[in-house]
């Protein structure tokens, strides 16, 4: 009888044993590289995101964030997770632009300008996208925009013809565009950069969000903040389909559950950011200003050229989208 009972007990170690050992072969840790700081709110939409992931899945995925392009820097994330590199990453969708004009139409100026119209514009574009990341092996999980986009200078800028000239912050090739197209000199600045370019005088203006303004505390170094409202760019959070795949599926499901969760928590996220971080820029004596008629003119001409230039170059992809987004 104590033969068969140590027996016994021999038998459910081994088993717990084994059990353990499953367990802690099956739990897979993703690292994930964001480019921004972990006070901006698209990074803290993603650690909230990544808690969500660790909860449904009982531990058994965790995504350990690394921020503020500390892992990879901006440009190299999307090719970092192509590559097997990391298996999760998010960036600014618009960076995508040169390989295919699809990945930029929320860039184009005065296309969509508010959040109802970015929403119907990313439904349409979202199809698209995930065709065209499909061929890189890549899986779109969701996306989320900054605020409108609104300019932001040393002085009053009052007409386009103010532009000219001036050392202009730029970030993706449609705004390399655009400011070359206002007669200012295009310079590439990362978000990390902004306090010092303007500093040194690297670069004079800037068309950002008010979010990426206060975080980087554009009082120091600028006057004016102009509500032009330009565009609702996104930034995207792509996986490696190899890595999604190997995921059991009740894991993946809760991978995909948390990413339609992350956006709309995101979009609303987005939303209250630009009402608070407007009113931190007032308060810290940025002027805000309501652009003037002659310089919306001016603006919205150059957002017309660039969008027929558009549409010649996005071909059959462009013209899907729009028609979708109805324009």
């Amino acid at each position: 009888m104590e033969t068969n009972f140590k027996t016994l007990k021999t038998g459910l170690m081994g088993a717990a044993l084994s059990v353990a050992l499953t367990s802690a072969a099956t739990a897979a840790s993703w690292d994930m590289p964001t480019p921004y700081p972990d006070k901006t709110f698209h990074t803290q939409n993603i650690a909230a995101f990544a808690k969500d992931v660790g909860e449904a899945t009982g531990g058994k995925l965790t995504i350990k964030l690394h921020s503020a392009g500390s892992l990879f820097k901006h440009k190299e994330i999307k090719n970092a997770v192509r590559g097997g590199q990391v298996p999760i990453g998010e960036f600014f969708l618009g960076l995508l632009a040169n390989e295919h004009p699809a990945f930029g139409v929320d860039t184009q100026p005065f296309l969509a300008t508010n959040y109802d119209d970015a929403r119907k514009l990313w439904a349409a574009q979202r199809p698209v996208v995930e065709k065209l990341l499909d061929k890189q092996k890549l899986m779109v999980l969701f996306s989320v925009p900054w605020p409108p986009q609104g300019l932001y200078t040393k002085k009053e800028i009052a007409a386009v013809g103010n532009l000219k000239g001036l050392k202009f912050r730029t970030y993706n090739p449609t705004l390399e565009k655009f400011a070359k197209l206002a007669g200012a000199a295009p310079t590439q600045v990362q978000v990390p950069d902004i306090p010092q370019a303007f500093a040194t005088g690297r670069v004079e203006a800037m068309i950002t969000s008010p979010s990426t303004g206060a975080n980087s505390k554009a009082w120091d170094f600028l006057s004016h903040y102009t509500d032009i409202q330009a565009w609702v760019p996104k930034n995207i959070v792509v996986v490696n389909k190899r890595a999604f795949r190997k995921l059991d599926k009740s894991l993946q499901k809760a991978v995909l559950a948390a990413a339609k969760k992350a956006e709309a928590r995101g979009w609303e996220m987005s939303m209250k950011e630009t009402a608070t971080k407007t009113g931190i820029l007032k308060s810290n004596g940025i002027q805000i200003i309501k652009p003037s008629s002659a310089l919306m003119d001016g603006l919205k001409k150059i957002g017309a050229e660039m969008m027929t230039d558009w549409k010649k170059s996005a071909g059959a992809e462009g013209k899907k989208i729009l028609s979708s987004y109805g324009n």
